[in-house]
């Protein structure tokens, strides 16, 4: 689970602010209490699919959603708790305070039949394009959220 939870970090901190090197990159990763050395961090980058672009003239490290994705399955998965519906909405329950990142996992996958996500701390509210894609979002969310890290 260490692993899993260092590259979390390691995503967190990409997305969050610019990233250019690995040095600044291992001293924000020690901040949250994770030590790793230079070749730990650059494997896991390569498993995470980190690559570097130019932006605004500037060198960054940046995460392709669907490479991160894959990598945090695991993760997420073991934040479920239950995921129940009735015909209009789907609630996902969560362990405290990690509603926000089963709901980035899930916004992230822009899956067609689901027109938005709303977190709360333990509770994700999951509204499917319409009364009659919920059933198909409900599967897509039991399989993406339980079945996907099996």
């Amino acid at each position: 689970m260490a692993k899993t939870a260092r590259q979390f970090a390691i995503k967190e901190i990409i997305s969050a602010r610019p990233i250019s090197t690995q040095k600044n990159l291992r001293r924000e990763i020690g901040k949250r209490g994770f030590r790793v050395t230079q070749a730990t961090l650059s494997r896991d980058m390569r498993e995470l699919g980190v690559s570097r672009i130019s932006q605004a003239g500037t060198l960054r490290y940046t995460i392709p959603a669907a490479a991160s994705m894959t990598a945090l399955t695991p993760l997420v998965s073991a934040e479920v708790v239950s995921i129940d519906a009735n015909e209009s909405i789907i609630v996902v329950h969560t362990l405290p305070g990690c509603a926000n990142t089963v709901g980035e996992y899930v916004d992230v996958r822009r899956y067609r039949d689901i027109i938005g996500t709303v977190a709360g701390d333990n509770t994700l509210l999951v509204v499917p394009s319409s009364m009659k894609k919920t059933t198909q979002v409900l599967q897509f969310l039991k399989h993406t959220l339980i079945e996907g890290a099996a």
